[in-house]
């Protein structure tokens, strides 16, 4: 009489690449610090410690995740432009194709340079400068565009395509396919050497800096070089000259720190929502100087982009439950805007089309992508512009 065999469960052999894959998911859809190996290893189906059979730690997953993204944008590359007859269509094709289907493809460069080591960084910095040389070129065959426009529009096409992985407004596949080459065929038309100058932000208004102010802006500077999750209070402390404890007597907590850097930036864009309200009633006229004030707030102070690049660290906070509504509700009125403007558009593909849009230069500003230049501001307004359709 036959006896039960015990089933003998072999080791999948790409179990390398699992992980990197699932860790790379989770990483775009939570953040880092909010991911654990734990969180990892169950996504994948294994314990927690044979993650250690392939990995040291949760640091060398993340540099794994952006490695294999990097990788994925070269071989999309490749693939389009293989045959020296390549069109600039074939390229747009791969390119949306891997921001819809794979969009940690496209996102998780956006924010893990901080936790990253400068030779990955360096790495991945030259890779994908690589890649977005090649698209220039190609966007630029046939063309007048210069070099440095069309490297540009290259990096606008990269975050458009990637735009998806900010927002968790969903369309079925084939119509985010649609409205992303809607959008990067808009950017690619675009010349930004002919951007018009950018309005000045109207002055501050007058007032003695209190010590308030100095911690928000020395943790400002900190968070948007080293990360939340980088800085102690110590650090912001010593920053502005006093003690760590001192800082308690201001705020109660460096959660409590980041919540007020994102209330003075929310602010601000809302003074620029009152002028631009107080300008006229055009909706489409209403969006572009609402575009205006963003890029003005944006350039002008770390505060509007540290506040969105740690949005995962004020999730779940009882605290911060006000400032997260009030960026919701920002990002809205741009919907809204949109939608009036151009009544063909649903609500869903404004929302993609408006993330998109915002992705551009928040992009720009977190890698730190020229924003030294006197034409950043008025040219990022212009792409921005671009993308909406305004």
């Amino acid at each position: 009489m036959p006896t039960d065999k015990p089933i003998r469960r072999t080791r999948p052999a790409d179990r390398k690449s699992q992980l990197v894959e699932q860790a790379a998911v989770l990483f775009a859809d939570r953040g880092y610090t909010q991911v654990s190996l734990a969180d990892i290893a169950r996504a994948a189906g294994v314990t927690a410690p044979s993650v250690y059979r392939h990995f040291d730690d949760k640091q060398a997953l993340l540099a794994a995740a952006v490695l294999a993204g990097v990788d994925d944008l070269e071989a999309c590359t490749g693939r389009a432009m293989a045959d020296p007859d390549a069109r600039v269509d074939d390229l747009i094709a791969a390119v949306c194709t891997l921001g819809v289907r794979r969009p940690q493809s496209t996102s998780l460069w956006r924010w893990a340079s901080q936790h990253l080591t400068d030779e990955q960084n360096r790495e991945v910095v030259l890779r994908t400068r690589a890649i977005l040389h090649r698209w220039g070129a190609a966007l630029a065959e046939g063309t007048d565009l210069a070099e440095r426009e069309a490297v540009t529009l290259a990096w606008a096409v990269l975050s458009v395509a990637g735009s998806l992985s900010v927002h968790n407004t969903r369309l079925s596949t084939t119509r985010s396919l649609e409205e992303v080459d809607l959008l990067v065929r808009r950017v690619i038309v675009l010349r930004p050497a002919t951007a018009p100058p950018l309005p000045p932000l109207p002055p501050p208004g007058a007032g003695i800096p209190t010590r308030r102010d100095e911690i928000l802006d020395a943790a400002a500077a900190l968070f948007a070089e080293r990360g939340y999750s980088g800085v102690g209070v110590d650090d912001i402390g010593a920053a502005v000259g006093i003690t760590g404890p001192s800082v308690y007597k201001h705020f109660s907590s460096k959660m409590a720190i980041l919540a007020g850097i994102g209330q003075r930036s929310a602010t601000r864009l809302e003074a620029g929502v009152m002028a631009a309200y107080a300008s006229t009633s055009d909706p489409a006229k209403l969006l572009a100087l609402l575009v205006d004030s963003y890029v003005n707030v944006i350039t002008s102070t770390p505060d509007l982009s540290v506040s969105f690049n740690n949005s995962y660290a004020l999730a779940g906070q009882p605290t911060a439950h006000d400032l997260i509504d009030i960026q919701r509700r920002y990002v809205a009125r741009w919907v809204d805007l949109l939608t009036q403007a151009q009544p063909e558009l649903t609500r869903e593909r404004a929302a993609i089309d408006v993330h998109a849009s915002l992705s551009v230069v928040n992009d720009a500003i977190r890698m730190r992508r020229g924003v030294h230049r006197p034409e950043f501001g008025a040219q990022m307004a212009y792409l921005m512009k671009g993308v909406l359709g305004v």
